[in-house]
C-alpha cells in the first residue's frame, strides 16, 4: 500500500507541473502531431506541456535541451500517456465524479488550502484547474491499471527473501538507502541488432558527455527516455533491496557524485549517478502483552445489552473463583476459544484500537471490566509482558517489501513498453 501511494503522490505532482494551461494564449488553428490507436495529440496539447516541462527545468534550474529535443522527449512521454490510458478505458477502469472530487480535495488540503483557495490558486498560475482535473483522472486511471496488471500479481517467497539475505549480510543488518540519478536509453521489445546499436551508441554519448563536465540533469533531459527525465533523472532515495543487482554491484563501487559506466539490461542501457548514500541501523524492541480474553459477539441473535450482560456475568463467575480457561472454552465465541482464550503474544497495533487500549491499562494477572469492540464485548486477562527484540522479522518484513517494490516497478516497466510496442503510434511532429 505504501508503495502504492507514493506513486501516486508522484504521479499527481507530476500532473501539477504538466497540466498547465494558458487562458490567454491566441487560438490558432490545431494540428495533429501524433495519432495513438484511435486517439490523437494536438499541437496545442504538445505546446501546453512542453511549456510545463520548461517551467519545471528552470525552477530546478537545468539548463534546457535543444527545442526540438524537448517537444520530442514530451511527445514520446504524451504517447505513453495515451497508449495506458486508452488500454485502462478500453478495459473497464474508470474514474467517477465523485472519487475525482475527493482526490482533488485531498490535493487542495494538502496544499493548505480548501478547494475554492486551490481553483484560485491554480488560475494565479495559469494553470487551467479543468485541465489540472482531467490530468489527475487520467493518472488515476494509469495508476489502479498498475495495481491491476501489474501490483496484484507480484509475490515474494520466503526463499527470495532467504536468499537476499544471505547474498546481502551487509545490508541484511542495515537499511542502506541511496538517493539516485538516472539515464536510461530504452530498447524496444524485438529490436533488431542495428536498433541495439543505436541505441548503445546514444547511451555513449550521454556518457561522454557527463565525462566532459555537463551536468547530470541536463543530459538526462536530452537523452533519457525514463518518466523522470525531465525532472533531471531523479529517482530520490532507493532502498539497496528495491534496486536491480546489476545497480547494485556498480553503485557499491563508487562514492558520492559518482556515475556508474553504461549498464545494460533488458529494458535497455542504464546511467546512474550515486547522489548520496545512508544507513539506517539499530534494533527495534518493543513491548508485547501475552493476554488471552472472552468474547461474545453481538449479532442477529445476540442483541448489545444481553452480550454485555453475559459478559459481566462470567466476569463474576471468575471473580469468585471460576477458571479463566474453563469459561472461555465454555462460552467465548472466539476462534480461541479452544485454547481458553489465550491469544499468545500480541504486539502493538495487532488488535483493534478498543481492546489494545483496555489491554494495556491492565497490570498481569488484572481482569478487566467489559470491554466494547467492533466484535461485540470481552473480558481481558494480561497474563505477563515482555521486550521483544522484533529487529529480524522487521527486516524480513522490510525486505519483502523492497523486493516486492522492485519487482513491480521492473514489471510495469517492460508490461508498459509491451503496450506502447502493440499500439499504434504514428508521429506527425514534422508534418506542415
Amino acid at each position: 500500500m505504501t508503495a502504492t501511494l507514493s506513486r501516486l503522490a508522484a504521479a499527481l505532482l507530476a500532473a501539477s507541473l504538466l497540466a498547465t494551461a494558458h487562458a490567454a494564449d491566441p487560438l490558432t488553428l490545431d494540428r495533429i502531431v501524433a495519432v495513438v490507436n484511435k486517439t490523437v495529440i494536438t499541437e496545442y496539447e504538445l505546446n501546453t506541456r512542453v511549456r510545463s516541462a520548461t517551467a519545471n527545468l528552470q525552477r530546478q534550474k537545468i539548463a534546457l535541451p535543444a527545442e526540438d529535443v524537448l517537444r520530442r522527449q514530451v511527445l514520446d512521454r504524451l504517447v505513453n500517456e495515451k497508449v495506458l490510458s486508452d488500454y485502462a478505458a478500453d478495459t473497464g477502469i474508470r474514474v467517477d465524479e465523485r472519487q475525482l472530487d475527493q482526490t482533488m480535495e485531498r490535493i487542495a488540503g494538502q496544499n493548505q488550502l480548501n478547494l475554492s483557495q486551490f481553483k484560485a490558486a491554480l488560475e494565479k498560475e495559469g494553470t487551467s484547474y479543468p485541465a489540472f482535473r482531467e490530468q489527475i483522472r487520467q493518472d488515476m486511471q494509469i495508476q489502479r491499471l498498475r495495481e491491476r496488471e501489474v501490483d496484484n500479481r507480484i509475490y515474494v517467497t520466503d526463499a527470495e527473501i532467504d536468499q537476499y539475505l544471505a547474498a546481502n549480510p551487509d545490508q541484511a543488518k542495515a537499511e542502506l538507502e541511496y538517493r539516485l540519478s538516472h539515464i536510461l536509453v530504452a530498447i524496444p521489445e524485438g529490436s533488431g541488432q542495428d536498433v541495439v546499436t543505436t541505441k548503445g551508441q546514444r547511451a555513449a554519448e550521454a556518457a561522454r558527455q557527463l565525462a566532459g563536465g555537463k551536468p547530470f540533469a541536463e543530459v538526462a533531459a536530452a537523452f533519457s527516455d525514463a518518466g523522470d527525465a525531465l525532472s533531471g533523472g531523479e529517482l530520490g532515495w532507493r532502498s539497496a533491496g528495491r534496486l536491480p543487482p546489476l545497480f547494485l554491484e556498480a553503485l557499491n563501487k563508487l562514492e558520492a557524485g559518482g556515475v556508474t559506466q553504461v549498464l545494460r539490461s533488458p529494458a535497455g542501457f542504464h546511467l546512474v549517478k550515486l547522489q548520496e548514500k545512508r544507513q539506517r541501523d539499530g534494533k527495534e524492541i518493543i513491548k508485547q502483552t501475552h493476554t488471552r480474553h472472552i468474547l461474545v459477539k453481538v449479532n442477529e441473535l445476540t442483541s448489545d445489552t444481553d452480550a454485555k450482560n453475559r459478559i459481566q456475568e462470567l466476569r463474576e463467575r471468575i471473580v469468585n473463583g471460576a477458571a479463566f480457561e474453563e469459561q472461555a472454552k465454555l462460552h467465548s465465541e472466539d476462534g480461541s476459544a479452544q485454547k481458553g482464550g489465550d491469544l499468545d503474544w500480541i504486539s502493538p497495533g495487532d488488535t483493534v484500537p478498543e481492546f489494545e487500549q483496555a489491554m494495556n491499562a491492565l497490570q498481569p494477572g488484572e481482569l478487566s471490566q467489559a470491554v466494547r469492540s467492533p466484535f461485540g464485548w470481552h473480558l481481558i486477562q494480561v497474563i505477563e509482558r515482555r521486550d521483544q527484540d522484533v529487529t529480524q522479522d522487521k527486516r524480513r518484513t522490510r525486505v519483502r517489501m523492497e523486493l516486492r517494490e522492485r519487482k513491480s516497478d521492473e514489471q510495469y516497466e517492460d508490461w508498459a513498453r509491451q503496450q506502447r510496442d502493440q499500439a499504434f503510434v504514428e508521429i506527425r511532429l514534422d508534418d506542415k
